[in-house]
């Protein structure tokens, strides 16, 4: 059995803004890069709001649901999974198909081999999804404008502020303001002043000369027009005043402070390819379509137990208690999802200029892989 994790990534591609045009082609403005510092003042000069004392990065793990707990079918239902077996006809089309595909193949085989046997192999892809959510906390701001300030009343514990589900087996992220936990503090980034040193020209308001590179004139005989032969021109990013407006304050010299609630909904993916030893490449199923014989949905999944296959079952009872250990303590399992899907593969034996050789026809989309090919060019051979 070829088994294989695939839980979803949570990375997320976050597209910085395109350079600005600076005092010189091509050279950035260091004042508008973006800011990578905290968004709030360190945590240490905030206040303790009762319920939020440990915030950061860890989740917060949801004790008030408990632990759903699957539960187990009345019956086993009744369901025959036949495996589809592929005639010599379609197997023979297939061939023939994926020989003219190759430029390098003769298609002398194709048309000229005999068939010998055709088995139709027994495999399997199971998958479990697990839709979780978890919540973490953290202290964030925005510019004081004299907005209101909803600082007054007990702040709800994270876990009992009620937030919208979105659709179900699709990563999300969704940030929102905890009531009660607003303060007003001065801004950490230019203390409290609204305006920050300019980084360009470092609080000078001049700056070297592009025209000239500094050294006042463009030729022994040539005084620079640009600098009148200074060297230094006024700063273009501050204006010549030496400071620029806080990008974190934007100039108003306080923030209002609050404690956000980050939450974020995962689709975790557990999948198994059930293979027999077939000698077939299972990572060329990963882009293959199979027929679904069973989905089975519900808050909490009961493993399979009435597959035919006692590997299937075996497979769907390690993968369920896997994601309940995994993610039970830490989020909120909100739904879960199991299916089994047939994969058709059959194993083609066939001879050609009396010596026997074998393909695989695959997937619903019938195509076919092969390691001994026997008619290739001599290009092909060398490879």
């Amino acid at each position: 059995m070829d088994r294989t994790h695939l839980l979803s990534d949570q990375d997320e591609a976050h597209c910085g803004p395109s350079c600005p045009a600076g005092s010189y082609a091509g050279d950035a403005d260091p004042n508008t890069t973006p800011n990578a510092g905290p968004t709030a003042p360190p945590a240490d000069v905030m206040p303790v709001v009762p319920g939020y004392e440990r915030l950061g990065p860890n989740v917060i793990p949801p004790s008030d649901f408990g632990v759903v707990q699957p539960q187990a079918p009345s019956r086993a239902p009744e369901r025959r999974f036949d495996i589809p077996a592929i005639t010599e006809e379609l197997a023979h089309e297939a061939f023939i198909k994926y020989t003219s595909s190759r430029c390098c193949y003769s298609s002398k085989p194709a048309r000229e081999m005999v068939f010998t046997d055709l088995q139709s192999l027994n495999t399997y892809r199971y998958r479990l999804e697990t839709f979780t959510e978890s919540r973490t906390t953290e202290w964030d701001s925005e510019p004081y404008n004299g907005q209101v300030v909803d600082g007054r009343g007990v702040a709800p514990a994270p876990w009992s502020i009620p937030v919208p589900i979105p659709s179900l087996f699709q990563d999300c992220k969704k940030s929102i303001r905890i009531p009660h936990t607003s303060t007003v503090k001065g801004c950490h980034s230019c203390l409290n002043l609204g305006r920050s040193a300019c980084s360009r020209c470092v609080n000078s308001g001049r700056t070297r000369c592009g025209s000239c590179s500094g050294m006042g004139r463009t030729s022994p005989e040539q005084r620079c027009n640009m600098c009148h032969g200074s060297g230094m021109i006024r700063c273009h990013s501050c204006g010549g005043a030496g400071s620029i407006t806080c990008t974190t304050c934007n100039g108003q010299g306080k923030l209002l402070c609050f404690i956000k609630l980050q939450i974020t909904w995962k689709n975790n993916i557990y999948l198994a390819v059930i293979d027999k030893g077939s000698g077939f490449p299972v990572k060329l199923l990963d882009q293959i379509t199979g027929e679904k014989l069973l989905t089975d949905m519900a808050p909490a999944v009961y493993p399979v137990v009435s597959f035919p296959d006692s590997s299937v079952n075996a497979t769907s009872d390690s993968a369920v208690k896997e994601h309940l250990a995994q993610f039970a303590t830490t989020c909120r399992i909100l739904q879960q999802r199991q299916t089994i899907e047939l994969i058709p593969i059959t194993r083609v034996h066939y001879v050609w200029n009396e010596k026997t050789h074998i393909y695989f026809v695959y997937g619903t989309e019938h195509k076919v892989f092969t390691k001994d090919y026997p008619a290739k060019c001599c290009c092909c051979s060398i490879l």
